[in-house]
């Protein structure tokens, strides 16, 4: 019994072509920045709200620091209430910000 198989190399270049986009999707894509973010010893806890605010929490500090922030594809820019402005950039999961290493908190 013999059997003969086709390859469809359009079919095949879509799923390659759609594997790739899903799997380097940007942050802002995914909205997966949204949530608690905090440093290795805990001190610095960064909460990036969904409608676009933040507020983040210094030692015993509550809300140490709040304003708004916006997400361009893997960089985020800050601008606290008082109007100081700050960046980073999210890689690999992990949120580097004005010097701090910030992980993603899991629920």
């Amino acid at each position: 019994m013999y059997c003969t198989a086709f390859l469809d190399t359009y079919v095949l270049t879509n799923l390659i072509n759609n594997d790739y986009k899903i799997m380097n999707k940007t942050i802002e894509e995914t909205k997966e920045y949204i949530g608690m973010w905090v440093t290795e010893d805990g001190h610095i806890r960064h909460e990036l709200l969904p409608e676009n605010r933040y507020d983040e929490t210094r030692g015993n500090r509550k809300s140490a620091y709040r304003g708004n922030y916006k997400i361009s594809e893997n960089h985020i820019d800050y601008k606290d209430d008082t109007g100081f402005t700050a960046d980073g950039e999210f890689k690999n999961g992990i949120l580097y910000h004005a010097g701090m290493i910030l992980y993603k908190e899991k629920k």
